[in-house]
């Protein structure tokens, strides 16, 4: 679909934030304002996001914030939206987390919420490490990449969250990138639309962990999901749908090579070929659960 230019003002992100120069999760943010509105209000897990806001009481989210430790998102999520059904309010109740919130110490929390169906929208900002702390790894890291604790690359894969969250049998799961704006700004506004849990996990790269010019933040965001290392889908009530922008990744041969992708990040460095070749199965290895699920 078509953005015009009035659709780009947001009130969801003021300027003048603390955030790092080419900051994945401030351009995540201003699509969330584009897509939701104001009528939101958001629970931020601990995570780069609780320091970019800035200081107490006020802060640079045009939002209603409750900020809350790395295990608790979830369960905070399901007690403010019950409150604010008793008041008869039809505000959106979003979680906002990273993939250390999420994959690892956040994970019960969000699986029994899943479970239970709680009617709010999961957004996993997805950096790939713990890039608040210091950049260690987490259980969303990729192989092979160099953390501060895994400085000869990471030896396992990424966990694989969007088929966790499947196995949950929620009405709504997605994944975006920060590098393709309407089709998250898309999802989110379908996800609002939705009862019930919604998860969406969103591509976040990170100049500083990832060890790329902070002016190319968007062009990583998209060379992930053009090398197919980053499927853009969604899964509505069972309906699976490839974003456009993925649909080449279907087939292997018609991919972009992944080493576009590897090759402008540092956190790569030492990627030797047979670490590359267990990257490369990684994606095959992910495209085609994606196809079984077409079918």
């Amino acid at each position: 679909m078509s953005l015009a230019l009035r659709d780009l003002r947001s009130k969801s992100l003021l300027p003048g934030t603390s955030a790092c120069p080419g900051c994945p999760e401030n351009m995540a943010m201003r699509m969330v304002g584009m897509a939701l509105g104001n009528d939101v209000v958001m629970v931020v897990v601990a995570g780069c996001s609780s320091v970019i806001q800035g200081i107490g009481p006020k802060n640079a989210y045009g939002y209603p914030v409750l900020n809350i430790a790395f295990a608790a998102g979830s369960a905070a999520a399901s007690g403010m939206w019950r409150a604010l059904r008793q008041r008869n309010k039809d505000t959106t109740v979003v979680v906002w987390a990273g993939d250390g919130g999420t994959a690892d110490i956040g994970f019960a929390s969000l699986s029994g919420a899943a479970e239970r169906n709680e009617n709010f929208i999961y957004l996993c900002v997805d950096n790939e490490a713990y890039m608040n702390s210091g950049g260690q790894r987490s259980g969303s890291t990729p192989h092979g990449a160099v953390t501060s604790t895994t400085p000869e690359g990471k030896k396992e894969n990424k966990k694989e969250l969007l088929f966790l969250m499947l196995d949950h049998h929620i009405p709504y799961v997605a994944t975006a990138s920060v590098g393709y704006p309407h089709d998250l700004i898309d999802k989110l506004r379908r996800a609002k639309n939705i009862e019930g849990f919604r998860y969406i996990q969103v591509l976040t790269p990170d100049p500083y962990g990832w060890l790329f010019d902070p002016s190319r933040t968007a062009e990583v965001a998209k060379l992930a999901v053009q090398t197919c290392y980053w499927p853009l889908i969604e899964v509505s009530h069972d309906k699976v749908t490839v974003s456009n922008e993925s649909l080449h990744c279907l087939k292997k041969e018609t991919r972009r090579p992944l080493r576009d992708f590897t090759s402008l990040q540092g956190r790569y460095k030492r990627l030797s070929e047979q670490d590359f070749q267990e990257l490369e199965k990684y994606v095959d290895y992910l495209w085609d659960r994606i196809s079984k699920l077409m079918d």
